[in-house]
Formats: C-alpha cells, sequence, structure tokens
C-alpha cells in the first residue's frame, strides 16, 4: 500500500542504489589506476637504473657486451649527454648574460 502511494520514493532509492554502486565501482578503478600508475612510475625508474648500472659496467670493462644495439645505444647517449651539456651552457650564458645591448646610444 505504501508503495502505490509514494512510488516515487521507492524509484527515488533504487536510483541512488545504483549511484552509490558505481560511485564504489568507480573509486575502486580510481585506486587501483594510481596504483597502476605508481607502479609504472617504479618500473621506469628501475629499468633507468639498471640502464646506469650497465652503462657503467660495460665503460668500465666490468661487462663485456659485444652487442650491436647495446653498442647503438650508448653512443646515442653518449650524443645526448653532450647535447645536454651544451644546452646547458648555452643556457647559463642567457640566464648571466649583462642583458641586451642598447644600440640605441652607439655613434
Amino acid at each position: 500500500m505504501m508503495n502505490k502511494i509514494y512510488p516515487w520514493k521507492t524509484k527515488f532509492q533504487e536510483i541512488v542504489t545504483v549511484c552509490q554502486e558505481e560511485l564504489k565501482r568507480t573509486t575502486e578503478i580510481g585506486k587501483k589506476m594510481l596504483n597502476a600508475t605508481k607502479a609504472n612510475s617504479q618500473l621506469h625508474e628501475t629499468y633507468e637504473q639498471l640502464g646506469q648500472l650497465l652503462m657503467k659496467a660495460i665503460e668500465s670493462n666490468e661487462l663485456k657486451w659485444d652487442n650491436p644495439k647495446a653498442n647503438e645505444l650508448l653512443e646515442r647517449i653518449k650524443v645526448l649527454e653532450h647535447e645536454m651539456e651544451e644546452i646547458e651552457l648555452e643556457v647559463n650564458k642567457i640566464k648571466f648574460s649583462s642583458g641586451p645591448d642598447d644600440t640605441s646610444k652607439r655613434n
């Protein structure tokens, strides 16, 4: 009898329940995605550390690895490191320069 008088209350309660369930599911998915992002970041950092360790071992002849792709990557790293050093020098020149010359006062 109560449902006949207030059918909108029952429908509203159903909607609220569905929304609560969807919110819980979305929250769980969000938590999983945050954990996946964190794990992916840690994986990337670990690969980077391993790569740096291997590079040092190869350069110091602690590790002999005659692999063409590895040698190609090592050369690429050296080129990129050199480029980064050049860029840093250029940026420092710009940062610490006295500023632009005022050419209007030249005769």
